[in-house]
């Protein structure tokens, strides 16, 4: 049936370059190089052989579904995208190489793609809407390939976020990638000595050195920021409580020298009368243990840290009453 269509028109999608790119990624000035015209492109266009992805670049949309499936896949493309535009020597970074490792962050995207490129490298150095570029040494070692993709890798994708956005976006981010084995604390520290002064990277130390693969959760990472902010000593992580004779449960956080215990709430707990009522027995079992509980949820810990905090320092003071 296609015969009949590259008679009538003079165009068919196997005049189109094959490229390594994932989805099969080319540029408007790669498809003229090789011999089409701007009528047979908007002809392949026109019959959705060709997808555009964003000014003067286009994939073959019969690869475009698999490629973008999921978060991770949608950026990836993305990536692909901009990087066909940047230049071969450039990596996806930042937020971008964070979402395509499937690490969490805080936040939304801001619509942007965020590549990383050597000084004086090659390729284009014209502004692009949608592409956020940041020239700074990549060396190969900070370089892989994930989902089909050029990024930075998980090391050098976390220092550059933990040194470039706030001492709470970067624990987030760098306790995601110590949570899924994706990085060591050794990555990360031999990271920040190759980028030792660049701007930043004393926070990003400090992030590095609170960064925790026990925290299990972004509420999790959030709340044990907000402890850190609020002054309050470092809990335990996911410990196992109870008395001598019966083992009541694991709990988020544990001060034990106050015999306090503390719990992030999630709203599936009050949305679930069943789960609901097994936490007031399990409260009540942890305090017939001689442990106080404090419970909070995401809202109060992102809106009022400074009450969360004092609610604590309460039970701090019951725990160690004699």
């Amino acid at each position: 049936m296609s015969e009949p269509v590259a008679i009538l028109d003079g165009v068919d999608a196997n005049m189109v370059p094959d490229s390594s790119r994932l989805a099969g990624i080319v540029t408007v000035s790669e498809l003229l190089a090789a011999g089409l015209s701007r009528s047979q492109l908007r002809r392949l266009a026109k019959r959705r052989e060709l997808l555009p992805l964003g000014r003067g670049i286009y994939a073959r949309a019969a690869l475009v579904p698999e490629a973008a499936r999921g978060p991770a896949g949608e950026e990836a493309l993305r990536v692909a995208a901009a990087l066909a535009v940047v230049g071969p020597d450039a990596l996806g970074s930042h937020r971008s190489a964070a979402i395509v490792h499937g690490l969490d962050l805080l936040g939304r995207q801001a619509g942007t793609v965020t590549v990383t490129r050597p000084p004086g490298g090659s390729g284009s150095n014209t502004p692009r809407p949608g592409i956020h570029l940041h020239a700074a040494a990549l060396p190969a070692t900070h370089a892989t390939v994930r989902r089909g993709v050029p990024v930075t890798s998980v090391a050098r994708t976390v220092v550059d976020l933990a040194r470039t956005s706030s001492f709470r976006d970067g624990v987030v981010v760098t306790d995601s990638a110590l949570r899924a084995g994706q990085v060591s604390k050794a990555e990360l520290h031999s990271v920040l000595t190759a980028c030792g002064r660049w701007p930043g990277i004393q926070q990003a130390r400090r992030v590095v050195v609170f960064g925790d693969a026990r925290s299990e959760s972004v509420f999790e990472s959030i709340s044990r920021v907000a402890f850190y902010e609020q002054g309050l000593p470092p809990p335990d992580l996911q410990v196992w409580v109870g008395n001598e004779a019966d083992v009541v449960g694991r709990v988020d956080f544990l001060w034990s020298a106050y015999r306090t215990i503390g719990e992030a709430d999630g709203a599936i707990k009050y949305a679930d009368p069943s789960r609901a009522r097994a936490q007031l027995r399990r409260d009540a079992e942890l305090r017939a243990a001689g442990f106080e509980v404090v419970h909070f949820t995401w809202g109060e810990i992102i809106r009022a840290p400074d009450q969360v905090a004092a609610s604590i320092r309460v039970a701090f003071r019951r725990g160690t009453a004699v």
